[in-house]
């Protein structure tokens, strides 16, 4: 990369929203764009979670993008396998490849007030931009709680994001921390492994079983022969859970015949009451993410996994202790604790001109116009930003509506014309974001009785959409510029005009 290049966009991450950003760029004509990517190769998340079980729990034929649909999904559900393959696809088949800067990790982003750029220090260089978009990902940074003792712990540590493929796990004693989206995949998969599993379980989560199959070579075959079929396919599965969405946006009550469906999914697995006991939530169904697995009650049950009903709290040497007194011997803690959500990470590498950072921005709470833009950082967009997260439907669908809003930025920044610059007026960001959280105060996310990674410290949910994605992706459609302030570079004063100002 040479010092000081300068590009027309800049976009940070080359998972399924800097990817997505970096094909929509092309379809728009920009082709003066890098990626940069902190890894060796693309795939976000679905590169750097490789754990034993790893598998998305949208359907593949939702979980993809619109303009690069896949007919040979392997399975209802697909593995990191088949899905970080599909990104690999996307990457060739639009030809992003010479746009992206691998092992290009970013350090500070700095906004230049006087040039209307971002300065952008990497690893690999310094670059311009006139234009930034961050698709880091909400999922990236992996969050590992302050345990007392766990430094001096003498075993093999790790987070399922950074699974260790080198480290042995047959016949050891290991703890999972964590009973979230991974550990459910985590532990069904080595449990048969592994000597002695104990999991450390803070609060207990909904599961409904997950109706996976092989996806048959008929099917593949009408998909790719006519492709409206797979169309239609992807239609229905997005018109079920957008029907879904009242439930868990309006009438959270009516949420209650899902949790006797789940009690009995449970029932059938684990037979013994005083685990179903320990394994029977407290909050309403859909407060938490709803998780899918038709193997996680079952391993439980096995006679060589224990239930510990109370969060880690301490480590002494090679015995975790939790909060109910409980202890365990172990070799390994695999740590399933999620990732740095609220107070993501790249927040802190961004600043104005002044040196204010976004993190400093955001220290009561994220908050963005319309997911994508933060008053006082002029031509800065994030993909998966402040409530623009789902319960119960695809990401995809909310990244292709930031993709809209995002061309309609470049091509507002083409009429205006000149070096400009759209800095999100506060009141219109005050706006959207009082308008979000009202619409939030009735939603089984705030009301459901459960603490989750969807709420911020204070208690502010920051991540979630409190609606349908048809709503969300007609908020985004366009870019009102009356919710800006339209930066403009003075235009050099001619010598002639400097002599009459004389």
């Amino acid at each position: 990369m040479a010092e000081h290049e300068h590009v027309r966009v800049a976009v940070i991450g080359s998972g399924f929203g800097g990817l997505g950003a970096a094909v929509r760029l092309r379809r728009e004509g920009v082709t003066d764009f890098v990626v940069l990517e902190r890894a060796g190769s693309v795939g976000g998340t679905w590169r750097d979670n490789s754990y034993p079980g790893c598998a998305c729990d949208v359907p593949s034929h939702l979980y993809s993008f619109s303009f690069a649909p896949n007919p040979d999904w392997p399975r209802t559900f697909s593995g990191q396998r088949h899905i970080r393959a599909y990104l690999e696809h996307v990457t060739d088949l639009f030809g992003l490849r010479p746009h992206i800067r691998f092992d290009s990790e970013v350090k500070l982003m700095t906004w230049d007030d006087d040039n209307l750029w971002w300065t952008i220090e990497t690893t690999r260089g310094t670059l311009r931009a006139d234009v930034v978009v961050s698709a880091t990902g909400p999922l990236s940074d992996p969050k590992i709680p302050e345990i007392p003792g766990l430094d001096s712990f003498p075993g093999k540590v790790f987070h399922s994001a950074r699974w260790d493929h080198d480290y042995d796990l047959r016949g050891k004693r290991v703890a999972m921390i964590g009973t979230g989206a991974s550990a459910i995949q985590i532990v069904p998969a080595i449990q048969p492994k592994v000597g002695r599993l104990t999991l450390f379980q803070r609060t207990p989560p909904w599961v409904m079983p997950r109706v996976d199959r092989a996806i048959s070579g008929a099917e593949r075959w009408l998909h790719r022969r006519l492709p409206v079929t797979a169309q239609a396919r992807r239609g229905l599965l997005w018109g079920i859970r957008e029907l879904q969405v009242q439930a868990f946006t309006k009438h959270p009550d009516e949420l209650g015949l899902v949790e006797q469906l789940a009690k009995r999914n449970m029932a059938r697995s684990i037979k013994d009451p005083a685990l179903r006991a320990k394994l029977t939530p407290d909050y309403r169904i859909g407060c938490k993410r709803i998780l899918l697995s038709s193997e996680y009650y079952p391993a439980l049950a096995r006679p060589n996994v224990d239930v510990v009903a109370g969060g880690l709290a301490e480590i002494r040497g090679s015995t975790l202790v939790a909060a109910d007194g409980t202890e365990a011997e172990v070799d390994a803690i695999i740590f399933g604790t999620g990732f740095h959500v609220t107070d993501m990470p790249i927040a802190e590498r961004v600043a104005r001109a002044d040196g204010t950072t976004l993190a400093e921005t955001w220290k009561n709470g994220m908050r963005a116009l319309r997911g994508a833009s933060a008053a006082g950082f002029p031509n800065f967009m994030t993909v998966i930003g402040p409530n623009t997260g789902l319960g119960n439907s695809s990401m995809i669908l909310m990244i292709e509506s930031q993709l809209n809003y995002l061309a309609d930025y470049l091509r507002q920044l083409d009429v205006l014309g000149g070096r400009t610059a759209l800095d999100a007026r506060p009141a219109a960001v005050d706006a959207w974001n009082e308008r979000v959280q009202e619409r939030m105060k009735r939603t089984v996310w705030n009301t459901g009785g459960c603490t989750s990674w969807y709420l911020d410290p204070s208690g502010r949910n920051t991540t979630i959409w409190p609606g349908t994605t048809t709503e969300f992706r007609r908020a985004t459609r366009r870019v009102d510029l009356a919710e800006y302030e339209v930066i403009r570079k003075p235009a050099p004063v001619t010598g002639r005009k400097s002599e009459a100002l004389a």
